[in-house]
Protein backbone atom coordinates (compact mmCIF):
# COMPACT_ATOMS: atom_id res chain seq x y z
CA UNK A 1 0.00 0.00 0.00
CA UNK A 2 0.99 3.64 -0.41
CA UNK A 3 2.95 2.66 -3.59
CA UNK A 4 1.99 6.24 -5.72
CA UNK A 5 2.08 6.23 -10.00
CA UNK A 6 2.71 9.86 -10.86
CA UNK A 7 1.93 11.82 -14.22
CA UNK A 8 2.13 15.61 -14.72
CA UNK A 9 -0.93 17.03 -13.11
CA UNK A 10 -2.07 13.78 -11.23
CA UNK A 11 -1.22 11.21 -8.99
CA UNK A 12 -2.97 8.60 -8.58
CA UNK A 13 -1.57 5.82 -5.76
CA UNK A 14 -2.66 2.49 -4.13
CA UNK A 15 -4.12 4.00 -1.45
CA UNK A 16 -6.14 5.60 -3.84
CA UNK A 17 -7.59 2.76 -5.46
CA UNK A 18 -7.91 0.98 -2.45
CA UNK A 19 -10.59 4.08 -1.03
CA UNK A 20 -12.40 3.37 -4.67
CA UNK A 21 -12.61 -0.21 -4.02
CA UNK A 22 -14.01 0.59 -0.67
CA UNK A 23 -16.57 3.03 -1.98
CA UNK A 24 -17.57 0.85 -4.95
CA UNK A 25 -18.05 -3.15 -3.89
CA UNK A 26 -20.62 -2.56 -1.48
CA UNK A 27 -22.90 -1.89 -4.69
CA UNK A 28 -21.50 -4.04 -7.44
CA UNK A 29 -21.17 -7.60 -8.29
CA UNK A 30 -17.36 -8.60 -8.44
CA UNK A 31 -18.14 -9.91 -12.06
CA UNK A 32 -16.19 -13.69 -13.07
CA UNK A 33 -13.16 -14.23 -15.59
CA UNK A 34 -14.42 -16.89 -17.68
CA UNK A 35 -12.72 -19.28 -19.64
CA UNK A 36 -12.62 -19.60 -23.70
CA UNK A 37 -10.83 -22.32 -25.04
CA UNK A 38 -11.84 -21.30 -28.71
CA UNK A 39 -10.94 -17.64 -28.61
CA UNK A 40 -7.14 -19.08 -26.49
CA UNK A 41 -6.67 -21.88 -29.56
CA UNK A 42 -7.65 -18.67 -32.05
CA UNK A 43 -5.45 -16.53 -30.71
CA UNK A 44 -2.46 -18.79 -29.54
CA UNK A 45 -2.54 -17.21 -26.34
CA UNK A 46 -4.15 -18.56 -22.57
CA UNK A 47 -7.29 -16.03 -22.78
CA UNK A 48 -10.00 -15.50 -20.22
CA UNK A 49 -12.63 -12.89 -20.48
CA UNK A 50 -13.72 -10.16 -17.84
CA UNK A 51 -17.37 -10.33 -17.86
CA UNK A 52 -18.72 -6.42 -17.39
CA UNK A 53 -21.42 -7.57 -19.20
CA UNK A 54 -22.79 -9.18 -16.20
CA UNK A 55 -22.27 -5.88 -14.11
CA UNK A 56 -25.04 -3.70 -12.88
CA UNK A 57 -26.39 -1.67 -15.78
CA UNK A 58 -24.54 -3.77 -18.33
CA UNK A 59 -21.14 -2.37 -18.12
CA UNK A 60 -18.39 -1.44 -16.45
CA UNK A 61 -19.46 2.29 -15.92
CA UNK A 62 -21.28 2.16 -12.68
CA UNK A 63 -17.76 1.78 -11.13
CA UNK A 64 -16.66 5.24 -11.47
CA UNK A 65 -20.02 7.39 -10.88
CA UNK A 66 -20.06 6.03 -7.50
CA UNK A 67 -16.63 6.85 -6.46
CA UNK A 68 -17.33 10.17 -7.65
CA UNK A 69 -20.38 10.65 -5.92
CA UNK A 70 -18.81 9.14 -2.74
CA UNK A 71 -16.31 12.19 -2.90
CA UNK A 72 -19.40 14.80 -3.24
CA UNK A 73 -19.85 17.47 -0.62
CA UNK A 74 -23.50 17.29 0.90
CA UNK A 75 -23.70 20.78 -0.97
CA UNK A 76 -22.18 19.17 -4.06
CA UNK A 77 -25.24 15.80 -4.07
CA UNK A 78 -28.03 18.56 -3.72
CA UNK A 79 -27.09 20.43 -6.44
CA UNK A 80 -28.23 17.50 -8.42
CA UNK A 81 -25.50 15.45 -10.91
CA UNK A 82 -25.18 15.92 -14.80
CA UNK A 83 -23.44 13.98 -17.43
CA UNK A 84 -23.00 13.32 -21.17
CA UNK A 85 -22.95 10.31 -22.45
CA UNK A 86 -22.99 7.66 -25.21
CA UNK A 87 -25.51 5.64 -23.39
CA UNK A 88 -22.69 3.04 -20.78
CA UNK A 89 -21.81 6.05 -18.49
CA UNK A 90 -25.36 7.57 -18.23
CA UNK A 91 -26.59 4.37 -16.60
CA UNK A 92 -23.75 4.29 -14.19
CA UNK A 93 -24.58 7.64 -13.26
CA UNK A 94 -27.94 6.95 -13.08
CA UNK A 95 -27.41 4.13 -10.96
CA UNK A 96 -25.03 6.04 -8.95
CA UNK A 97 -27.10 8.53 -8.55
CA UNK A 98 -30.09 6.56 -7.50
CA UNK A 99 -28.29 4.73 -4.72
CA UNK A 100 -26.93 8.25 -3.16
CA UNK A 101 -30.59 9.59 -3.43
CA UNK A 102 -29.94 12.24 -6.00
CA UNK A 103 -31.44 13.81 -8.73
CA UNK A 104 -29.60 13.11 -12.49
CA UNK A 105 -29.56 14.42 -15.79
CA UNK A 106 -27.88 13.12 -18.65
CA UNK A 107 -27.01 14.52 -21.89
CA UNK A 108 -27.12 12.17 -24.91
CA UNK A 109 -26.62 12.08 -28.77
CA UNK A 110 -29.82 12.50 -30.49
CA UNK A 111 -28.46 9.63 -32.06
CA UNK A 112 -27.70 7.60 -28.89
CA UNK A 113 -29.00 3.88 -28.60
CA UNK A 114 -32.82 4.02 -27.98
CA UNK A 115 -32.32 0.80 -25.66
CA UNK A 116 -30.10 2.89 -23.34
CA UNK A 117 -32.37 6.30 -22.86
CA UNK A 118 -34.68 4.06 -22.25
CA UNK A 119 -32.93 2.16 -19.12
CA UNK A 120 -31.17 5.53 -18.25
CA UNK A 121 -34.52 6.78 -17.71
CA UNK A 122 -35.74 3.56 -16.09
CA UNK A 123 -32.83 4.14 -13.23
CA UNK A 124 -34.38 7.31 -12.53
CA UNK A 125 -32.32 10.03 -14.58
CA UNK A 126 -33.39 12.76 -17.04
CA UNK A 127 -32.03 12.36 -20.43
CA UNK A 128 -31.67 15.47 -22.73
CA UNK A 129 -31.13 14.92 -26.39
CA UNK A 130 -28.86 16.93 -27.97
CA UNK A 131 -26.07 16.69 -31.24
CA UNK A 132 -24.95 13.48 -33.29
CA UNK A 133 -21.81 12.80 -31.30
CA UNK A 134 -20.72 12.47 -27.61
CA UNK A 135 -18.57 15.65 -27.62
CA UNK A 136 -21.37 18.15 -28.95
CA UNK A 137 -23.78 16.74 -25.77
CA UNK A 138 -21.11 17.09 -23.94
CA UNK A 139 -20.51 20.87 -24.48
CA UNK A 140 -24.38 21.07 -23.98
CA UNK A 141 -23.81 19.66 -20.49
CA UNK A 142 -21.12 22.19 -19.97
CA UNK A 143 -23.61 24.88 -20.45
CA UNK A 144 -26.55 23.65 -18.39
CA UNK A 145 -24.00 23.66 -15.61
CA UNK A 146 -23.59 27.64 -15.60
CA UNK A 147 -27.44 27.80 -15.78
CA UNK A 148 -28.38 25.40 -13.54
CA UNK A 149 -25.56 24.45 -11.10
CA UNK A 150 -25.51 21.05 -11.69
CA UNK A 151 -22.40 19.20 -10.20
CA UNK A 152 -20.63 17.73 -13.29
CA UNK A 153 -19.60 13.93 -13.68
CA UNK A 154 -17.10 13.78 -16.38
CA UNK A 155 -17.35 10.48 -18.48
CA UNK A 156 -13.45 9.79 -18.54
CA UNK A 157 -10.83 12.18 -17.31
CA UNK A 158 -12.27 12.80 -14.08
CA UNK A 159 -8.93 11.41 -11.32
CA UNK A 160 -11.39 9.92 -9.05
CA UNK A 161 -14.31 7.95 -11.89
CA UNK A 162 -10.29 7.28 -13.76
CA UNK A 163 -9.79 5.27 -9.92
CA UNK A 164 -13.42 4.22 -9.92
CA UNK A 165 -12.80 2.30 -13.15
CA UNK A 166 -9.34 0.68 -11.89
CA UNK A 167 -11.33 -1.58 -9.68
CA UNK A 168 -11.74 -3.73 -12.23
CA UNK A 169 -8.40 -4.65 -12.47
CA UNK A 170 -8.00 -5.44 -8.73
CA UNK A 171 -10.25 -7.80 -9.17
CA UNK A 172 -8.77 -9.12 -12.19
CA UNK A 173 -5.38 -9.41 -9.88
CA UNK A 174 -7.77 -11.28 -7.29
CA UNK A 175 -8.57 -13.71 -9.16
CA UNK A 176 -6.03 -14.33 -11.72
CA UNK A 177 -2.61 -13.44 -10.51
CA UNK A 178 -0.96 -14.87 -13.15
CA UNK A 179 -2.16 -12.24 -15.54
CA UNK A 180 0.50 -11.63 -17.87
CA UNK A 181 -1.14 -9.28 -20.39
CA UNK A 182 -4.30 -7.08 -20.60
CA UNK A 183 -6.51 -6.16 -23.98
CA UNK A 184 -9.38 -3.20 -23.14
CA UNK A 185 -11.20 -1.18 -25.59
CA UNK A 186 -11.07 2.99 -25.53
CA UNK A 187 -13.50 5.79 -26.31
CA UNK A 188 -12.44 8.70 -24.13
CA UNK A 189 -9.83 6.50 -22.12
CA UNK A 190 -11.60 6.17 -18.63
CA UNK A 191 -11.05 2.47 -18.70
CA UNK A 192 -7.70 1.70 -19.97
CA UNK A 193 -6.14 4.92 -18.00
CA UNK A 194 -7.42 3.65 -14.46
CA UNK A 195 -7.07 -0.10 -15.10
CA UNK A 196 -3.87 -0.15 -16.63
CA UNK A 197 -2.53 2.25 -13.46
CA UNK A 198 -4.33 -0.13 -10.50
CA UNK A 199 -3.11 -3.19 -12.61
CA UNK A 200 0.87 -1.81 -12.76
CA UNK A 201 0.37 -0.70 -9.15
CA UNK A 202 -0.53 -4.29 -8.21
CA UNK A 203 1.84 -5.90 -11.00
CA UNK A 204 4.32 -3.42 -12.77
CA UNK A 205 5.01 -6.12 -15.04
CA UNK A 206 2.31 -6.51 -17.10
CA UNK A 207 1.60 -5.36 -20.53
CA UNK A 208 -1.43 -3.56 -21.28
CA UNK A 209 -2.65 -2.84 -24.83
CA UNK A 210 -5.74 -0.64 -25.91
CA UNK A 211 -8.06 -1.13 -28.79
CA UNK A 212 -10.13 1.19 -31.07
CA UNK A 213 -11.81 1.55 -34.43
CA UNK A 214 -10.02 2.85 -36.92
CA UNK A 215 -12.53 4.95 -37.67
CA UNK A 216 -12.27 7.34 -34.41
CA UNK A 217 -8.31 6.69 -33.81
CA UNK A 218 -8.43 9.97 -31.24
CA UNK A 219 -6.07 8.00 -28.29
CA UNK A 220 -3.52 6.45 -31.14
CA UNK A 221 -2.89 9.82 -32.75
CA UNK A 222 -2.68 11.78 -29.21
CA UNK A 223 -0.04 9.20 -27.94
CA UNK A 224 1.89 9.37 -31.40
CA UNK A 225 1.24 12.95 -31.39
CA UNK A 226 2.53 13.43 -27.99
CA UNK A 227 -0.43 16.23 -27.37
CA UNK A 228 -4.08 15.45 -27.66
CA UNK A 229 -5.69 15.51 -31.21
CA UNK A 230 -9.30 16.46 -32.19
CA UNK A 231 -10.13 14.00 -35.06
CA UNK A 232 -12.10 16.16 -37.83
CA UNK A 233 -14.56 13.57 -38.13
CA UNK A 234 -15.27 9.95 -36.74
CA UNK A 235 -16.17 6.89 -39.05
CA UNK A 236 -17.56 4.24 -36.56
CA UNK A 237 -21.27 3.24 -35.53
CA UNK A 238 -20.08 1.74 -32.09
CA UNK A 239 -21.17 4.45 -29.65
CA UNK A 240 -18.58 3.26 -27.14
CA UNK A 241 -15.59 4.86 -29.60
CA UNK A 242 -17.29 7.27 -30.85
CA UNK A 243 -15.33 9.94 -29.63
CA UNK A 244 -13.25 13.00 -30.96
CA UNK A 245 -10.90 13.88 -28.67
CA UNK A 246 -9.80 12.12 -25.54
CA UNK A 247 -9.22 13.16 -21.93
CA UNK A 248 -6.09 15.02 -20.96
CA UNK A 249 -5.66 13.00 -18.25
CA UNK A 250 -6.38 9.56 -20.02
CA UNK A 251 -4.31 10.49 -22.69
CA UNK A 252 -1.21 11.28 -20.61
CA UNK A 253 -1.93 7.50 -18.54
CA UNK A 254 -2.21 5.91 -22.06
CA UNK A 255 1.02 7.00 -23.20
CA UNK A 256 3.02 6.16 -19.96
CA UNK A 257 1.11 3.04 -19.19
CA UNK A 258 0.17 1.56 -22.15
CA UNK A 259 2.32 -0.90 -23.97
CA UNK A 260 0.57 -0.17 -27.28
CA UNK A 261 -2.95 1.28 -29.22
CA UNK A 262 -3.72 -1.17 -31.50
CA UNK A 263 -6.83 -0.67 -34.52
CA UNK A 264 -9.23 -2.15 -36.60
CA UNK A 265 -12.15 -1.38 -38.76
CA UNK A 266 -16.14 -1.61 -37.23
CA UNK A 267 -16.44 -4.39 -40.15
CA UNK A 268 -13.99 -6.80 -37.76
CA UNK A 269 -15.20 -5.65 -34.32
CA UNK A 270 -18.53 -7.18 -35.44
CA UNK A 271 -16.76 -10.27 -36.69
CA UNK A 272 -15.89 -10.55 -33.34
CA UNK A 273 -19.15 -9.42 -31.69
CA UNK A 274 -20.57 -12.36 -33.65
CA UNK A 275 -18.20 -14.95 -32.76
CA UNK A 276 -18.57 -14.17 -29.29
CA UNK A 277 -22.34 -14.98 -29.65
CA UNK A 278 -21.71 -18.28 -31.95
CA UNK A 279 -18.84 -19.49 -30.18
CA UNK A 280 -19.00 -18.45 -26.63
CA UNK A 281 -22.56 -17.97 -26.12
CA UNK A 282 -22.17 -14.37 -24.77
CA UNK A 283 -23.57 -10.70 -25.87
CA UNK A 284 -21.49 -7.99 -26.05
CA UNK A 285 -22.05 -4.76 -27.43
CA UNK A 286 -19.56 -3.62 -30.26
CA UNK A 287 -16.74 -1.55 -27.71
CA UNK A 288 -16.91 -4.71 -25.19
CA UNK A 289 -16.10 -7.00 -28.92
CA UNK A 290 -12.92 -4.59 -29.93
CA UNK A 291 -10.11 -6.44 -27.49
CA UNK A 292 -11.54 -9.75 -28.80
CA UNK A 293 -11.18 -8.62 -32.06
CA UNK A 294 -7.86 -7.89 -31.56
CA UNK A 295 -6.81 -11.03 -30.54
CA UNK A 296 -8.48 -12.95 -33.54
CA UNK A 297 -6.39 -10.64 -35.68
CA UNK A 298 -3.09 -11.21 -34.22
CA UNK A 299 -2.75 -7.37 -32.92
CA UNK A 300 -1.23 -8.23 -29.58
CA UNK A 301 1.92 -8.13 -29.75
CA UNK A 302 2.73 -11.42 -27.38
CA UNK A 303 4.54 -14.96 -27.07
CA UNK A 304 2.32 -17.83 -27.96
CA UNK A 305 0.99 -19.14 -24.75
CA UNK A 306 0.91 -15.81 -22.57
CA UNK A 307 -2.14 -15.59 -20.12
CA UNK A 308 -4.30 -12.55 -21.62
CA UNK A 309 -7.34 -11.18 -19.81
CA UNK A 310 -9.36 -9.60 -22.25
CA UNK A 311 -12.16 -7.14 -20.97
CA UNK A 312 -15.53 -7.36 -22.22
CA UNK A 313 -16.53 -4.29 -21.42
CA UNK A 314 -20.46 -4.02 -21.48
CA UNK A 315 -23.37 -6.36 -22.75
CA UNK A 316 -25.75 -3.07 -23.69
CA UNK A 317 -26.10 -4.44 -27.53
CA UNK A 318 -28.31 -2.36 -29.72
CA UNK A 319 -29.43 -4.79 -32.41
CA UNK A 320 -30.23 -1.75 -35.13
CA UNK A 321 -26.37 -1.14 -35.16
CA UNK A 322 -25.72 -4.50 -36.45
CA UNK A 323 -28.37 -4.90 -38.93
CA UNK A 324 -27.59 -4.89 -42.60
CA UNK A 325 -24.12 -5.73 -41.59
CA UNK A 326 -22.52 -8.55 -43.22
CA UNK A 327 -20.04 -10.95 -42.07
CA UNK A 328 -17.52 -13.43 -44.48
Amino acid sequence: MGRHIEIPGLTLGTDDFARARANVAPHIYHTPLLTNRSLSEASGFDVRLKAEIFQKGGSYKVRGPLNVIAHLTEEERARGIICSSAGNHAQGVAIAAQLYGIEATVLMAENATKSKIAATEGYGAKVVLHGSIWDEANEKALELVEEHGYTYVHPFDDPRLIAGQGTLGLEVLDDWPEVEVAVLPIGGGGLISGNSMSLKAGKPDIRVFGVESSGAPAMKRSVEAGELVTLDTVETIIDGLRVKRVGKNTASIVSRFVEEVVTLPDDQIFEALLWLMTRAKLVVEGAAAAPVGALLHHLIDAPPGTRVVCVLSGGNLDIEQIRGLRWN
